[in-house]
């Protein structure tokens, strides 16, 4: 196992060099509280429009530092790097986890200081809470580095991967309630409203509004259940569509 850990420090190092792109992330992510906070706090009637949409930005957080992994893994297969790859002294099980692995460490850590400024804004949550946002965080940075990966494996073809990376993006944030509450949602997308609920993302800012005590009326061990199925589903899939490309020629 411990080489699927020096395949994931490998990914985690090079992460850092995106440095210029992770300034860029950091601003953009706090201008979306205090630019959103100050445009919809006056249009969406609920209590405290900057600590509803905190939360949210820890989920928002997570998907982008987590999916930074499939990019380096599409550029990887149409450059035929993996075939270094293979060749190094791991097993498979040991490559593909260290990968799942790299993009998921590269979530947690960056998200840790939004985690700093959700305890500023929000408040500090009780042990129960802080239980629930660690298992948030641990199984949604999985989820979708997972993610990331299947639709960076899916083809070779660059123009393909970009066009369902975008629509991967623009469904994952239309779908979810991390800027609109419910009653928003149901006024925008109808009959469609009730579908956010059980987006990956949507679930996890459900519980980290419950564990940073924003909303208590969360179903809890329903979320809970959830989250871990879209991980399992997500993780399982990309799993086998990056081992076919990292085995298969041409």
């Amino acid at each position: 196992m411990w080489k699927a850990i020096v395949i994931a420090e490998r990914d985690l190092r090079r992460f850092w060099r995106y440095r210029f792109w992770l300034a860029g992330q950091i601003v953009m992510n706090i201008a979306d509280i205090v630019i959103f906070g100050l445009v919809f706090s006056s249009m969406i009637t609920i209590p405290g429009y900057v600590k509803f949409i905190t939360p949210g930005i820890l989920s928002l957080a997570m998907f982008i530092s987590s999916f930074s992994i499939g990019r380096e893994v599409g550029v990887e297969l149409r450059r035929e790097v993996t075939d270094y790859l293979v060749s190094l002294p791991v097993s498979r099980f040991e490559l593909v986890f260290g990968r799942f692995l790299g993009g998921a460490l590269r979530g947690i850590i960056y998200q840790s200081g939004f985690i700093i400024l959700a305890l500023i804004i929000v408040g500090a949550p009780t042990i129960s809470g802080w239980a629930i946002i660690v298992y948030t965080s641990i199984t949604l940075s999985f989820a979708m580095s997972a993610l990331s990966i299947a639709l960076s494996t899916v083809t070779k073809d660059f123009n393909l991967q970009a066009t369902i990376r975008s629509v991967t993006y623009y469904i994952l944030f239309f779908f979810s309630n991390i800027f609109y509450p419910a009653q928003a949602i149901a006024m925008r997308l109808g009959p469609l409203g009730g579908i956010v609920s059980y987006m990956p993302l949507s679930v996890a800012t459900s519980l980290y509004r419950w564990g940073f005590r924003y909303s208590v009326d969360v179903d809890i061990e329903g979320n809970v259940v959830l989250l871990a199925a879209w991980t399992l589903v997500l993780v399982s899939v990309s799993w086998l569509l990056y081992q076919r490309n990292i085995t298969r020629k041409g």
